[in-house]
């Protein structure tokens, strides 16, 4: 049995991750803030033994005297629609929260884990994205304070390695998707989904021509989970290869949920990415890992769990 502490453990992946480790028979501490994570996910792992939560901000420092083994940051807005309520507030997160949490591993001895993001590319020029590649990010627009965050983040977190010695993981996710999901953080699977149930029309920005690549979050958990019990430093992607067009994933959706909702277009989003794909031979090469749930499976996977939900 390992101690495992998640901040942002209500959220998303958070709350996926910390299901995998308790039903291992691990022990583990969510630390959310709640402001994008959700009461629902938490209920659902207090029915497991060995959850423990405490509702704080990471932007504050942690005082929390039990000793863990491994501290995993994985707190901070990651949709557009949730960090443009407070941008600044998305900065501090990655910046003193990000900073707050690795004191609080180096503390404890603990290797610390970091999810980072495939926004660090920006809108790219190189397709796919590999880890070596420096990015085409805007630094002064509304969207920078997700992905100028993210990237400060990385760069704490290689001198708190290397000036510090700190034993640390850091991934770069691309588009996940699953059970567990906020049904309105405003992306783009959780809002096709949600409108093919209720008939309205699927809302694609500008021509959907821009592609992203989906990966399942069972997956995901995986290669994060070998991300963190490996000795690897990173940065390594962790996501999916199979490349869609956003329309072509209206599509998909609207045949999977029998919808008769019709597609409609409106404004592109402010500097939205017009390709996204990773290339994961990193990820096969250093954690033998790649997805394996294909995207019209895990699709239908997450469809039938929105239905359940009754969201």
């Amino acid at each position: 049995m390992k101690n495992y502490l998640i901040t942002g453990g209500a959220g998303f992946l958070g709350s996926n991750l910390a299901l995998r480790l308790l039903r291992e028979g691990n022990q583990v501490m969510a630390v959310d803030n709640l402001m994008t994570g959700l009461k629902e996910n938490l209920g659902i792992l207090r029915e497991e033994e060995n959850f423990e939560f405490i509702n704080q901000d990471i932007v504050k420092p942690l005082k929390i005297d039990k000793k863990y083994d491994f501290v995993i940051n994985l707190a901070c807005p990651a949709s557009p629609q949730k960090y443009y309520i407070d941008p600044i507030h998305t900065l501090m997160t990655s910046a003193v929260g990000t900073q707050n949490v690795l004191e609080f591993a180096l503390k404890n001895q603990a290797r610390f884990f970091h999810t980072s993001t495939s926004e660090i590319y920006g809108d790219p020029l190189e397709h796919p994205q590999r880890e070596g590649y420096f990015g085409n990010v805007d630094p002064y627009c509304k969207r920078s304070c997700y992905d100028e965050g993210k990237r400060y983040a990385e760069a704490l977190i290689y001198e708190y390695c290397h000036q510090k010695g700190l034993n640390t993981g850091l991934i770069r996710i691309f588009n996940t998707y699953g059970p567990m999901m906020d049904p309105l953080d405003g992306r783009v699977v959780t809002n096709f989904i949600l409108q093919a149930l209720r008939g309205e029309n699927l809302t694609v920005q500008g021509d959907g021509r821009q592609t992203r690549s989906f990966c399942y979050v069972d997956d995901q958990v995986e290669g994060m989970l070998r991300m963190i019990h490996s000795n690897e430093e990173g940065p390594i992607n962790i996501g999916n290869p199979e490349e869609y067009q956003v329309i072509d994933l209206a599509r998909l959706i609207i045949e999977l949920t029998g919808s008769k909702s019709k597609i409609v277009h409106t404004e592109a989003a402010l500097s939205d990415p017009k390709k996204r794909r990773p290339d994961i031979t990193l990820a096969k090469k250093k954690l033998s890992w790649q997805p394996k749930v294909p995207v019209r499976e895990g699709l239908q996977k997450t469809i039938d769990w929105f239905r359940k939900s009754g969201n």
